[in-house]
């Protein structure tokens, strides 16, 4: 899954900033961004919400001309290595831009980042349930989300759909039968980016979430002997393998990549029908081809799984990207910090300037303002998902730690290329553990 990427964008205005800056990194502000220099810093990413970023530190900085805040910004794959560097070296910026997850509890576990516990409840109390608890670390916050929610949604070709004589699925066996349907019509029934690998990602995810609820999960990340071969893991693979055996996902999957948006180009050109992708899609499906988003694309969350113990409201994605406080600073810049996300964080301002953006900030009572936007629907469909999700689950590869992410990444695509039963799959995880 694109789970690192907030550089990747929620509307094609973002896009047109991602292309534009994503060529390297450029200062922003009162200074550099060296810690040792004196003031507050934060690095943060180019593209995606990089505007409304700029738009909050202009805020901050021209009613603190005192505490100015410096920023720098990166290229999505240039920072991730950087900000690791830095936070380890104890050369971290004061406002560190991360994902939570594994290495978030990391960075908290070793002392790297601030408690920020009862010093940020204006901003906590402000987010839906099912995004705030990822800022959490044994119960405390050491985090707070600063930009937009991006669940992964069922996409699908109405047109393609309705030829074939099916409704979108509503359960794993509707998915199969669609299959089956799609195929006689000589469309692949689900595009897939397999060469990217980690869109395969989004399949585990659900369905083990939908089999065995977040239970199962929690049970691998706490590290538990033989979790990956908990009987609802082993059931998503299966599930996975025999939806690759029934041609779900198209001969060529292994050769379609999804940086170039090759996924996505399947479903409006209506070669696929279906496409499980992260709604940070759907603005470069509004660039890439305007008439079949107007008329033609429908959306709908993934399918139930029969018996399955699993909230059917349950999604998977990325909750949001977080604000950390790095405990390097001095005193007064981690004041500085502290202040600026309660006041800058979601304020009116900066909800506004995300929903100009398309993007959905994860705070509570936001229906009127997305109804006033341009084209609402797609914003009122992912905000009713991430508000009404019983529980949503960080991408995998974010939330365990490094070196048992790219495993995952590796074993699941021997997975999905039938080169692993799903007890091999489950096997050769549990070694990882």
């Amino acid at each position: 899954m694109a789970p690192s990427s907030a550089g990747r964008t929620l509307t094609a205005a973002a896009a047109v900033l991602t292309l534009s800056a994503a060529a390297g990194c450029g200062g922003f502000g009162g200074g550099g961004s060296d810690p040792g220099d004196g003031g507050a810093t934060a690095w943060a990413l180019t593209g995606g919400s990089e505007e409304a970023f700029r738009t909050s530190f202009a805020s901050w900085n021209e009613a603190n001309p005192d505490r100015e805040i410096s920023v720098e910004w990166f290229a999505n794959d240039a920072y991730k290595e950087k900000i690791r560097t830095a936070v380890g070296s104890g050369n971290a910026p004061t406002l560190v831009f991360n994902w939570s997850g594994g290495t978030l509890a990391d960075y908290a576990q070793s002392g790297q980042v601030q408690d920020l516990s009862g010093q940020v409840d204006g901003v906590t109390d402000k987010l839906l349930p099912s995004v705030a608890a990822n800022a959490e670390v044994g119960g405390e916050v050491y985090a707070v989300p600063n930009n937009q929610a991006q669940p992964v949604v069922l996409y699908y070709t109405e047109e393609v759909l309705a030829d074939a004589g099916v409704e979108p699925p509503e359960t794993f066996a509707d998915m199969l039968e669609a299959v089956d349907a799609l195929k006689d019509e000589d469309v692949v029934p689900i595009a897939l980016a397999g060469q990217s690998v980690w869109p395969e990602l989004m399949w585990i995810q659900y369905l083990t979430d939908r089999v065995g609820g977040p239970e199962a999960f929690q049970r691998i990340l706490d590290g538990e002997e033989g979790a990956w071969s908990d009987p609802a893991v082993i059931e998503a693979a299966t599930a996975i393998s025999d939806l690759v055996e029934a041609g779900a996902f198209g001969d060529g999957f292994a050769s379609v990549d999804a940086d170039s948006g090759a996924d996505t180009a399947l479903l409006h050109t209506g070669k696929a029908g279906m496409l499980l992708q992260g709604s940070w899609v759907y603005p470069n499906m509004v660039s890439d081809a305007p008439e079949f988003v107007e008329d033609g694309l429908g959306y709908t969350t993934f399918p139930e799984v029969e018996d399955g113990s699993g909230d059917p409201s349950n999604i998977v994605g990325n909750p949001a990207n977080f604000w950390s406080v790095s405990s390097d600073a001095s005193e007064e810049d981690r004041q500085t910090a502290v202040d600026y996300i309660n006041d800058q964080v979601y304020s009116e301002e900066n909800v506004q300037s995300l929903l100009d953006l398309g993007a959905v900030p994860p705070v509570t009572g936001l229906e009127e303002e997305i109804a006033e936007q341009d084209d609402p629907a797609h914003l009122e469909f992912t905000y009713g998902m991430v508000r009404d999700a019983g529980h949503f689950q960080l991408s995998w590869d974010q939330a365990l730690p490094p070196d048992q992410a790219q495993e995952l990444l590796s074993n699941l695509d021997l997975l999905f290329l039938g080169e692993l039963t799903p007890e091999e799959f489950g096997a050769a995880m549990d070694s990882t553990l």
